[in-house]
């Protein structure tokens, strides 16, 4: 399937000048437009699928959008409509950096669970409400099956914020290199996991190389084993009970197997532990656990499901474990 995007910008309430606009890339699927249309700047989509679902993607900190558009290709040849964005802030007083939008007053323990800690997913919304109704996508996008996914800071925003009592059309969420684990800086006692909503579908994946995993500084324990902080998350910030809830271990990830490149300029890829698989064949297999993922819960196709199950349940040397609530 043809994919095309298209850039949009999105203005952010209550931020100040000039850190209040969030770039946009909004991926699709694309029919190849006939020769009368050619001369379009912007091919339409294709309607097959539509309406499309779409995936909203949080990036970690300092990483930009495009590192992850690799994922955002294959889902969009999923037939879903992907969102990516650059917002450069200022995350801390001082510090400048790309970030997936963390509202850290609201991650303080009293408050954490009472309000939204995304502060870009309202715009990015409201955003997608705009090109519902005009634009190349008019009429095409479903956001009543919106799905949250994220790596690293942007993981934990995006399984934190799948909450319909936030954002009622949020239908799912996914993460890679992500755990609910309590900062220090904000009040929280070391080795803190925070409660999820746990009222959606929820699909956590982690690395047995993941470095970034492994630090203690931020979070006041030291797990010992790269994976305890994502397997903690799936067994005491949810309690599960509906079987829509996955834990995957991937053999030989890294924090950085989700990126494309990562850019050595701007994250600390120093602190990562080396791969040791092929980084992409781990990313051929995330995405494919994904879009199933994506196809089993939120477009419920019960054929997917059980491509979903048979793909996790046979042996896979790029797969160290995988569970399921």
């Amino acid at each position: 399937m043809t994919v095309r995007a298209f850039f949009e910008a999105a203005k952010v309430e209550g931020v100040q000048s000039p850190y209040d606009t969030i770039h946009l890339k909004i991926l699709y699927p694309a029919q190849i437009p006939g020769q009368l249309e050619k001369s379009m700047r912007i091919e339409p989509a294709n309607p097959e699928k539509a309406p499309f679902p779409v995936v909203v993607f949080f990036n970690g900190y300092n990483c930009d959008a495009q590192q992850y558009q690799w994922l955002a290709v294959k889902l969009a040849e999923h037939g879903l409509v992907v969102v990516l964005f650059n917002w450069i802030a200022e995350v801390r007083p001082g510090i400048i950096s790309l970030t997936p939008g963390v509202d850290f007053e609201k991650m303080k323990p009293t408050i954490y669970r009472t309000a939204a800690t995304a502060s870009a997913l309202p715009a990015l919304l409201a955003k997608l409400e705009q090109l519902q109704n005009q634009g190349v996508l008019a009429g095409m996008l479903d956001l009543q099956r919106i799905v949250l996914g994220g790596h690293s800071a942007g993981g934990l925003v995006s399984i934190a914020n799948a909450d319909p009592r936030f954002f009622p059309g949020v239908a799912a969420s996914f993460s890679y290199g992500a755990s609910s684990r309590g900062l220090l800086t904000i009040g929280y006692e070391p080795g803190t996991i925070l409660p999820l909503p746990d009222s959606l579908p929820l699909l956590l994946m982690g690395g047995t190389r993941d470095g970034f995993m492994l630090t203690s500084e931020l979070y006041g324990v030291s797990p010992g084993d790269a994976t305890i902080p994502v397997i903690r998350t799936f067994q005491e910030a949810i309690a599960g009970g509906r079987n829509d809830s996955y834990l995957v271990i991937f053999e030989g990830a890294n924090h950085f197997s989700i990126v494309n490149e990562p850019d050595s300029t701007t994250v600390r890829s120093s602190l990562d532990l080396k791969a040791t698989q092929s980084q992409e064949n781990l990313r051929l297999l995330m995405s494919e656990i994904i879009g199933l993922f994506i196809d089993t819960y939120v477009r419920h196709q019960p054929e997917a499901s059980q491509s979903l199950e048979q793909l996790l349940n046979t042996a896979n040397p790029l797969i160290k474990s995988f569970e399921r609530k």
